[in-house]
């Protein structure tokens, strides 16, 4: 009993200095880079909010450019508009300007030299999103501009804003654009402040900044949209459901057309929830 005692412990005790050996010759390994597949699986499980409004002939656009036409698609040479029972397939022709709906304004919209559409890298279409919402300020002020204050308020509770993020302004106009379509056009309106956009773009380091309103601020020059613009940045205008987002955590997605020169577009553009 005595000797088989104790070939049992010598047994034991080499399997011990077994395996202390191959945890001293192979120390923790550094975890795995996660994949794409990995980051699908998480993207995957969130909620999708889209930020883009329907349009249509109908919908506000600013006075100078006018509303779009869709009108069906004719084959050039008859004029007869294509059908399905006679042709197989249909088609609408768009004639609306850049600047429709939920869109993108490129540096060049303002700026001679600026990049345009085609320029834009598609590194910038996802990114970190923040949202700074002025809705509390609007019964005291309904034309409030979001400040460098409120930016740094919003900081003490949110964190640092993100190096490299889309900021987007909540002021619920969005809820006017089919509701009640002149007022969603008014003028003034929530907006940026110029100090604020500068802040964010020179101090944070932000992309690109988004709105609900048709400019991006109030000044009779548009003081704001012609700086961003003319210091090689881009953004978004007439968004919606920021309403449904959180005010940091969300990714923007956000994609456009690719017209050679190109200096505005309706886009759609979408958050993925945390």
């Amino acid at each position: 009993m005595d000797v088989r005692r104790a070939t049992a412990r010598i047994v034991w005790t080499a399997a011990v200095l077994a395996l202390a050996g191959c945890s001293a010759a192979k120390p923790d390994a550094a975890p795995a880079e996660p994949t794409l597949a990995d980051a699908w699986q998480v993207i995957s499980t969130r909620k999708f909010v889209d930020l883009t409004h329907t349009f249509a002939p109908d919908t506000p656009v600013w006075e100078g450019f006018g509303p779009a036409k869709f009108t069906p698609q004719a084959d050039p040479k008859t004029g007869r508009p294509y059908t399905i029972a006679q042709d197989g397939f249909h088609a609408t022709h768009y004639s609306l300007v850049g600047q429709y709906g939920t869109h993108v304004d490129p540096p060049a919209h303002f700026a001679p030299d600026g990049k345009t559409l085609d320029e834009l890298p598609v590194e910038n279409m996802i990114l970190p999103l923040v949202v700074f919402d002025v809705t509390p300020k609007l019964a005291a002020d309904p034309d409030y501009a979001l400040t460098v204050d409120d930016i740094l308020e919003w900081e003490r509770a949110h964190g640092r804003v993100p190096t490299g993020s889309f900021a987007a302004l909540r002021t619920d106009m969005s809820k006017d654009w089919t509701r009640d379509p002149k007022r969603f056009a008014r003028h003034p309106f929530p907006a940026w402040s110029f100090d604020a956009i500068r802040f964010l773009y020179e101090q944070r380091g932000i992309v690109a900044n988004g709105h609900e309103a048709m400019d991006t601020d109030t000044t009779p020059a548009m003081d704001s949209e012609t700086w961003l613009l003319r210091n090689g940045h881009w953004q978004i205008e007439v968004m919606t459901n920021l309403d449904q987002l959180p005010e940091t955590g969300a990714l923007l997605v956000v994609a456009w057309p690719k017209p050679r020169g190109g200096l505005g577009f309706p886009v759609r553009a979408f958050a993925v929830l945390p």
